[in-house]
């Protein structure tokens, strides 16, 4: 059994609560884009049942070209961020690049993300912590499940005691992502939410040249198979036209597809949990 522990006020993760569905475009490309994204995830995570915690990031700092577009920046990207809080009554994530933009995202997101490449620094994962919020670390491709228990120690030492650990495929050779499905259920044997990325799993690291590339019609398969395992929260970037993305479209899921493959999703996740009860 997994630590269960609050999101926010009407959403908890871990546990027997129910899988946590965390979605939205990889990147903030403009506010009109980012309402109507929000919007609109909503909307189906109504539909089909599913606790929203709406993701964005404001500034991608890893991409492949120095000329990729990376966001609007920290305090525009808090700034539209704040606003779908304010207006939306969601409850946000977003992914902090260094140790000083770590408050400012604390003061406005609920789950403060340590990105993949950054999960083994000792500072980004004790400023993460600091900030009191829920902490989500993704666990690096260079990093085997068994590393999952150093990174948490880091968070619990400076006092995090509300952590989850986002499994989102591991290097193979170059450019190319494997999904260990026993290291999955082996980190969730750590006590603590363990969150699928299915649609980073599907990257294709630096595939196309300049940019990074993907195979996202493989995404929804590796989100039925974390959910026949068993997972306390789906990560998914998804938008509304993933050709013309500003980042990671080639792995996207389409928005128009969401619904079907949440319900799909939500149909294993039950049939495994009634399996697992008897």
């Amino acid at each position: 059994m997994t630590h269960s522990f609050p999101i926010t006020g009407n959403i908890a993760v871990g546990g027997e609560n129910p899988v946590v569905l965390i979605a939205g475009p990889c990147v903030i490309e403009g506010e009109d884009m980012l309402l109507r994204h929000a919007e609109r995830i909503a909307r189906i995570a109504e539909t089909v049942g599913m606790p929203l915690v709406f993701k964005a990031s404001y500034d991608k700092a890893n991409r492949t070209s120095g000329k990729s577009f990376r966001g609007p920046g920290l305090d525009k990207g808090l700034r539209l961020l704040e606003k779908i809080k304010r207006e939306m009554g969601l409850p946000l994530l977003t992914d902090a690049h260094n140790t000083a933009e770590m408050w400012a995202i604390g003061e406005v997101v609920d789950i403060v993300q340590v990105p993949a490449f950054l999960c083994r620094q000792t500072d980004m994962l004790s400023a993460a912590a600091e900030t009191g919020k829920v902490v989500n670390v993704k666990k690096g491709q260079f990093c085997a499940p068994e590393d999952a228990l150093q990174i948490i120690a880091k968070v619990q030492q400076s006092g995090g005691d509300r952590i989850m650990i986002t499994e989102r495929g591991s290097s193979f050779g170059y450019r190319r992502l494997v999904v260990d499905f026993i290291g999955l259920a082996k980190m969730r044997e750590y006590g603590w939410p363990i969150v699928f990325d299915a649609t980073h799993s599907v990257q294709t690291p630096s595939g196309q040249g300049e940019t990074t590339g993907g195979e996202s019609r493989y995404a929804p398969q590796l989100a039925y198979a974390a959910a026949a395992v068993g997972i306390d929260a789906l990560f998914v970037e998804t938008h509304e036209n993933p050709a013309i993305a500003l980042s990671d479209g080639p792995n996207m899921i389409p928005l128009d597809d969401l619904t079907a493959v949440l319900e799909r999703f939500l149909e294993i996740t039950s049939k495994n949990k009634t399996t697992t009860a008897v």
